[in-house]
């Protein structure tokens, strides 16, 4: 593993260049206004008219359609959903890919599918933060930063790497660390992420338990405290020390519990599954998949979602989260608002 800090940084990679970043969802608006911020040329790409434009305009962007923000851009950054790259590169961005230009991502689904194939002669990158992109500008606005993935695809200059890593200075990536990867490394270990263990491991794991409870008679309202509510507990804890912290916070009882059940929960039978998660993953079966179902207006997609969404626990969930005042955005807002940190930032 190779970790970059802001002293492997060259402060002229991207002098004089603009940088264009397609899109404003959370990644989005968090790399322009951070880029901006850090002294760069930023100009954002959208759909004239629509809501992200205002927003964008709002913040003190400049804001163009995607087609005049690439040809006027020297790095254009794709920041629009995966399932939407691959129209909006080659109806508004390909023409504009002149040589010498620099095509950034910050996931590599579309290089590792195919689903992009961009010219030879421009360098195509990565930098992928790990983490939502509004914590990508809180940290920034703290002085911070949060750890960033580099990979090079294609380095027709000589300069790709140098231009990933300054690009990820100006994000506020390197001081928390970029860790250099690939784009299939950083694509397959990502979905896997995500399917395995993030979402769909974690959701299956809160449900079924909390099924399993609920079948044995047990309150429902009791089940979800268990099963779901303190799970944040557990995992803020292990964010802040791994096992061993959390380990050291939960009471003997309970991690002789976790010696001796969890194994019988997550066994070998789950990371045989597992592997088959991941088979499909790097053999491109499920890209295939998803790109289908979008193709087919995500009917199999929009049913599970709203399996997922009637579930009975979401209905125990949701009438108990409105008696817990600290979970209002508006106090969280006011808690942002008192913390000695921002205010040191601001």
């Amino acid at each position: 593993m190779k970790i970059f800090g802001t002293n492997d940084v060259n402060p002229r990679a991207l002098a004089g260049q603009r940088i264009a970043i397609i899109g404003y969802g959370s990644q989005g608006r968090a790399h322009a206004l951070n880029l901006k911020d850090s002294g760069h040329d930023v100009i954002v790409g959208l759909r004239k008219g629509g809501a992200s434009w205002a927003r964008a305009a709002s913040d003190g962007l400049a804001v163009a359609p995607v087609a005049e923000a690439a040809a006027d851009a020297d790095l254009i950054a794709m920041l629009v959903p995966d399932m939407a790259q691959e129209t909006v590169f080659a109806e508004e961005i390909a023409p504009h890919l002149t040589a010498g230009k620099t095509l950034l991502f910050a996931h590599g689904f579309s290089i590792v599918y195919r689903r992009i194939v961009p010219p030879r002669e421009i360098d195509v990158v990565m930098i992928a933060p790990k983490a939502p992109g509004d914590l990508v500008r809180r940290e920034y606005e703290r002085g911070r930063g949060v750890p960033c993935l580099m990979a090079v695809h294609q380095d027709a200059s000589g300069e790709a790497q140098a231009r990933a890593l300054a690009y990820a200075h100006g994000i506020g990536g390197t001081q928390a660390g970029v860790i250099e990867t690939n784009f299939r490394e950083e694509t397959e270990t990502d979905l896997f992420g995500e399917q395995a263990v993030l979402c769909g491991g974690v959701s299956e794991l809160v449900t079924k338990g909390f099924e399993t409870l609920v079948e044995a008679g047990y309150q429902p309202e009791v089940a979800y405290f268990e099963c779901l509510h303190e799970l944040k507990l557990i995992v803020d804890l292990m964010q802040e020390g791994g096992l061993a912290k959390m380990l050291k916070f939960v009471s003997e009882t309970a991690k002789y519990g976790d010696f001796v059940s969890g194994p019988r929960v997550i066994d070998e039978h789950v990371k045989a599954r597992m592997r088959e998660v991941l088979d499909d993953i790097r053999s491109g079966e499920f890209a295939r998949d998803w790109i289908l179902e979008n193709q087919a207006g995500r009917p199999r997609y929009h049913a599970m979602l709203e399996r997922d969404l009637s579930h009975p626990i979401e209905e125990v969930g949701a009438a108990l989260r409105a008696r817990m005042g600290w979970l209002d955005p508006k106090h969280n807002q006011k808690q942002e608002t008192d913390d000695p940190a921002t205010q040191a930032a601001e």
